[in-house]
């Protein structure tokens, strides 16, 4: 999840957990403020009703029955006064209590105010009661509009928190894209300040800048250190080379000096192999290669099956090119002669003896998939995991190899973004892939 959307979600749950503990309280409180309030309202009407009484008034309001009840037309307040058991009451004490009355054959819910009281020695005892059905209806309409306010401020906020947060980070996003993913060579790189005004973008602006200058200084140090390991490695074997093909021709050269010169000579003709393969991986990893050329993979094909056809037939191999389609892409020609040719190679050194390899070509959308098939011995898994790695070689007997023709080809096609993969079955053969992705193909052909 992008760091923008953290952050609005982070932003929007805690204004929820917010709004909801706003909520509860402001709904608690109401139901307290209210019963306070009707509570007083109740201590009201029985101060009032005890300023207005007198012996002629409750003898009055008791002659016809022992208690007397009054209330309104709606039901909502009602008083009960009856006379009760003679009891010594120095202070009267108000009892508030919330409970269901049955007033004219009507039942509700009444926030009730009670308590005795003594009057020309005689106890009474006053209830006065209020509805409180108009305090459950409001609750009810602010639970429906604090969940509306609810709901209208979440939404409000995750709209405002996601274009805040893309304001916020696009410093950082622009940082991320211009100086990091599209970065593919130091050289190139672009050191121009992003603007912003959070100091803390700043700071990773800047130490990126200075991290790419140092890699940049790196860079051109492995350049000039390649090329002068190359070339002080190259030349003095390239004398030892001519020193020893000079000496082969003495004619009183023994015939032991000669196999020992002829090893030598061997020797140092795989010494250079490894230099010269050590430094195409090393001058294609650091992009030292254009690859502006456009090549047709079925020219190329014919070629390398044209300079290996010796070795294809010492070994009586047939080699089946059912390609479909013709296709041209926008490369390093040189290189992908190279890339091509060690994976054919590779399933010619590796093969059986009158055995076959099938190189096939399919589309995959708007990919072409090139597959190379032999019937040699295969890999097991583990083999398979270190396919890459430089120096790796399969546990056969072939000598000729160094272990670096498929790191050479793993370096070549991720310089072309071309994806590469493996299948292969031990003692039955190994399928290599090869998926040239829609931005490398130039043009397709179809057959």
């Amino acid at each position: 999840m992008k760091l923008q959307f953290k952050l609005t979600v982070y932003n929007t749950v805690t204004k929820l957990a917010i709004i909801l503990c706003t909520a509860v309280v402001i709904l608690f409180s109401l139901e307290k403020i209210s019963y306070h309030h009707i509570s007083l309202r109740l201590e009201d009407k029985k101060n009032e009703f005890l300023r207005h009484l007198s012996s002629t008034t409750v003898k009055d309001l008791l002659q016809q029955q022992d208690t007397f009840i009054d209330y309104n037309i709606l039901k909502d307040d009602y008083i009960i006064l009856k006379e009760v058991k003679y009891e010594p009451i120095n202070t009267v004490i108000d009892t508030f209590s919330t409970a269901q009355r049955t007033i004219d054959r009507t039942t509700e819910t009444y926030r009730i105010l009670s308590c005795k009281f003594n009057y020309n020695k005689k106890t009474y005892f006053l209830e006065v009661g209020n509805t409180i059905d108009a305090v459950e209806q409001v609750k009810e309409t602010i639970k429906s509009y604090t969940l509306f306010i609810l709901i209208a401020a979440l939404t409000l906020t995750l709209f405002i928190d996601l274009i805040f947060t893309k304001y916020l980070l696009n410093p950082l996003y622009k940082i991320i894209d211009t100086k990091l993913i599209r970065v593919n060579d130091p050289l190139n790189y672009d050191y121009q300040k992003i603007s912003t005004s959070t100091q803390d973008f700043n700071l990773l602006d800047d130490s990126i800048n200075t991290l790419m200058r140092k890699i940049s200084q790196m860079f051109l140090l492995e350049k000039q250190f390649i090329a002068n390991v190359s070339h002080e490695l190259l030349t003095p074997i390239s004398i030892i080379t001519s020193r020893l093909e000079n000496i082969l021709a003495y004619e009183t050269l023994s015939e032991d000096a000669e196999n020992k010169i002829f090893g030598s000579l061997k020797t140092l003709n795989r010494l250079k192999s490894i230099i010269n393969s050590l430094l195409l991986i090393s001058q294609v990893e650091n992009n030292q290669f254009n690859k502006a050329d456009q090549v047709n993979l079925s020219e190329v094909l014919h070629e390398i099956q044209e300079e290996l056809e010796d070795r294809i037939e010492d070994k009586g191999i047939k080699l089946n090119q059912k390609l479909k389609h013709h296709i041209t892409i926008t490369a390093n020609r040189a290189l992908i002669h190279t890339m091509l040719y060690n994976v054919i190679n590779n399933a010619i050194k590796y093969n059986r003896l009158n055995g076959h390899i099938d190189i096939t070509d399919s589309l995959d959308g708007s990919d072409y998939v090139l597959e190379i098939t032999d019937t040699g011995v295969g890999m097991a898994n583990e083999q398979i995991q270190r396919a890459f790695e430089r120096f790796e070689k399969l546990d056969t007997d072939e000598r000729e190899s160094f272990g670096l023709g498929l790191a050479i080809v793993k370096s070549i096609a991720a310089f072309h973004n071309i994806a590469i993969g493996i299948t292969s079955i031990k003692d039955a053969g190994t399928t290599i892939s090869l998926k040239f992705n829609q931005l490398s193909t130039s043009h397709n052909l179809h057959k």
